[in-house]
């Protein structure tokens, strides 16, 4: 055997070696931090402007801005401005807003697109998260993005994963959020 193939044999049996031992291990990620709020959407249906959070702002040539649509409410635009409570109690103190919007986007099950931010003034949280992502409301828990952030999670990121915590009919849901940060500057 030359020395250029003791070399190809010593290089291939390096690699093997190398490559055996990482095999069916994966790097554990661990969240740099992590809460849960809740937040509550009371949609506006023409009768309770005084507590409604969220609107329809765009529904198809069929539907109309105070029902959502027939056919899981596809086409439908909702913006909405919800109080986040640390707890499920719609009359907790908030400790911020959710504010964004949430687009159904599916014409044979309830599916939503997400787009919001959590705008938190508290003694605990000053910032921002900002969410993004599909949200299959018949799944029980969803995980959506959290892109980044600002104040006390500036360029942070993250999963939230998300659960209808309660509704009542189409008017309101309040959302439990579990937010777990990995990258935490």
């Amino acid at each position: 055997m030359g020395a250029r193939s003791l070399v190809v044999l010593l290089f291939l049996m390096f690699i093997l070696s190398f490559s055996s031992a990482y095999q069916g291990k994966k790097k554990q990620y661990k969240p740099c931090k992590q809460m849960v709020l809740y937040f509550h959407d009371v949609l506006y249906n023409g009768q309770n402007a005084a507590n409604a959070t969220s609107a329809i702002v765009g529904a198809p040539q069929w539907g109309n801005l105070t029902i959502l649509a027939d056919k899981f409410h596809f086409g439908d635009v909702v913006v909405f401005d919800d109080p986040i409570t640390l707890d499920n109690n719609f009359h907790s103190k908030p400790v911020g807003r959710a504010q964004g919007m949430y687009i159904y986007d599916t014409k044979n099950t309830f599916t939503a697109w997400l787009g919001f931010t959590f705008v938190l003034n508290s003694t605990d949280f000053q910032g921002t998260l900002n969410f993004m992502g599909a949200d299959p409301i018949m799944v029980k828990t969803r995980d959506i993005t959290v892109v980044s952030g600002t104040g006390d999670f500036f360029m942070h990121r993250g999963i939230a994963t998300i659960m209808t915590d309660a509704f009542e009919g189409e008017v309101y849901f309040r959302l439990r959020v579990d937010i777990k940060l990995y990258e935490c500057w």
